[in-house]
């Protein structure tokens, strides 16, 4: 078996929920990995929202697409994940990433906060459709310190197991600071009829 990144880990269960013509959501950008994978996923029926509040994120994240034959499947947003219920309707998206901490190869001073990224995950679950899932990756230590890592986690001990299913992989044999791969599952759909995109 390979050795399996976080990242990818979270992956596996992306591949398993997302269907081409779906909505998704790359609430960390970033270097445009995420974005790139879920437009593939989606396809040229679907649509993945890209939010980062970077410029350098964002323009990075637009030339592995167009590199990839995908500019036309995305949105990239330049402002904070914690707004992305002005973009989507509840109940329509399929599936929402999150990266924790700062855009590799970029300044580690700008990186996520647990103030907004808490409001960030509660927009998401909003968003989810039912069955629709959260993929989280924590990176905590170094830069960031273990702060928001740790206000995640109580975020997750709190969700209604009758309404979300939250399980989180920990590594056993590795560092206490390595990243840390969280899967949430959309239990219960709410209705909604109007259309899922707002841009």
């Amino acid at each position: 078996m390979k050795n399996i990144p976080a990242a990818q880990w979270c992956r596996v269960f992306l591949k398993q929920q997302v269907r081409p013509g779906d909505l998704c959501i790359d609430a960390t950008a970033g270097n445009g990995y995420d974005t790139e994978f879920l437009c593939s996923l989606t396809g040229e029926k679907g649509r993945v929202l890209a939010f980062d509040i970077q410029e350098q994120a964002l323009e990075q994240t637009r030339q592995r697409l167009e590199r990839a034959g995908y500019a036309g499947r995305a949105s990239l947003i330049l402002q904070g994940h914690e707004h992305m219920a002005d973009y989507a309707r509840e109940g329509t998206v399929s599936a929402a990433v999150f990266n924790f901490g700062y855009l590799p190869g970029g300044d580690h001073r700008l990186a996520t906060r647990p103030e907004t990224s808490l409001k960030a995950l509660d927009a998401a679950l909003g968003l989810l459709k039912e069955g629709g899932i959260l993929c989280l990756c924590l990176y905590s230590g170094g830069d960031t310190g273990y702060a928001e890592k740790q206000a995640l986690m109580d975020w997750l001990e709190k969700l209604d197991e009758k309404a979300y299913l939250a399980v989180r992989c920990q590594y056993c044999n590795r560092k206490k600071d390595a990243p840390l791969p969280v899967l949430v599952v959309k239990l219960r759909q709410y209705p909604c009829t109007q259309p899922s995109i707002l841009l």
